[in-house]
């Protein structure tokens, strides 16, 4: 049997798996910390547990978008960008509401 360690949102984890299969777990393992710091970002204000159970159903919607044949997954680029969007239209009415009340004379 193989062992390897994973890190994962800076805490690390001792893995056994098949002879063989250490290389791919340590991707693997890469790939959910790089989930991970997207998905969370610096956040300490939520527990470990609750992070693991948290990224675990997060990439289970994935799979199971893809699954269904969904190329709009959610993923944290789409949440982003998004986002961004929102973020874009906000302003946009911010900037007019401005421009309404500048406009409007006192009673």
């Amino acid at each position: 049997m193989g062992q390897v360690t994973i890190i994962i949102d800076k805490r690390e984890y001792a893995i056994t798996c098949g002879d063989g299969q250490e290389e791919h777990i340590l991707q693997l393992g890469r790939f959910l910390d790089e989930k991970a710091r997207q998905f969370f970002g610096n956040s300490s204000s939520i527990n470990e547990n609750m992070k693991l159970a948290m990224l675990g159903l997060f990439l289970a919607d994935e799979l199971s978008d893809m699954k269904a044949g969904n190329l709009n997954a959610v993923t944290p680029q789409n949440i982003q960008s998004l986002d961004s969007q929102l973020a874009g239209k906000i302003d946009e009415q911010t900037q007019k509401l401005v421009k309404l009340i500048n406009n409007t004379k006192p009673i």
